[in-house]
């Protein structure tokens, strides 16, 4: 059986849509009715935090097979098992006119230094959809980890990045252990994992063409 919501977006009504905190996120508090399966409309009222769409890259180098991650402070992770510094995928928030696939490029520019080559779209999907708004768009693209070092990240965004390369093998390992902690990357490598044949197939021969150029 194939599935399919029940419901969508005209089964909802907003009555009001307030801006109750306007600080380094937004908060609003809607107030909405909307379908239920075996009863009429419920009315509920529920503050969300507005994030907008974000990207997510998962930057593989086919060649040395090894991923460029990131390692960087979360504030939301000050009281997380194995505290606050998560091991992480470049990320980053789209931008009014910015299309996704240059908001990819920048971010790998900024918080990893290098520049990625071919870039595909995984999934997209709502990290916590019970009180954010937040879609992020998942893609992966090629680099040249040998190229990745250093600390990156932009002052005015107060970042401090620091930028590594591990072998897969050892990133899927963190995974097994439970040493990954967050979802997107989590599920950036859990795809990596199950396509991993064909995605080095791919991306040898995309960095071949690329430095016959």
């Amino acid at each position: 059986m194939t599935w399919s919501p029940t419901f969508d977006a005209k089964d909802v009504v907003i009555q009001e849509d307030k801006r109750v905190f306007d600080g380094f996120f937004k908060m609003h508090r809607l107030t909405l009715s909307h379908a239920c399966f075996e009863r009429a409309p419920m009315t509920i009222t529920r503050e969300i935090f507005r994030r907008g769409n974000a990207v997510v890259v998962l930057l593989f180098d086919p060649i040395r097979e090894s991923l460029v991650l990131i390692e960087q402070f979360r504030a939301g992770a000050v009281d997380a098992p194995g505290g606050p510094w998560l091991l992480e995928l470049v990320a980053g928030m789209v931008e009014p006119g910015e299309s996704i696939q240059e908001v990819a490029e920048r971010e790998t520019q900024e918080e990893a230094g290098i520049t990625v080559k071919h870039l595909a779209p995984i999934l997209g999907y709502l990290p916590s959809p019970g009180g954010m708004d937040e879609w992020i768009d998942l893609w992966y693209g090629f680099v040249d980890a040998s190229l990745a070092s250093g600390i990156h990240g932009l002052d005015s965004e107060h970042e401090d990045i620091r930028v590594l390369s591990l072998p897969a093998q050892e990133v899927f390992d963190l995974l097994d252990q439970g040493r990954l902690n967050n979802g997107a990357i989590i599920i950036g490598v859990q795809w990596l994992r199950i396509h991993y044949d064909r995605i080095v197939q791919e991306g040898v021969e995309v960095m071949r063409k690329s430095n016959e150029t």
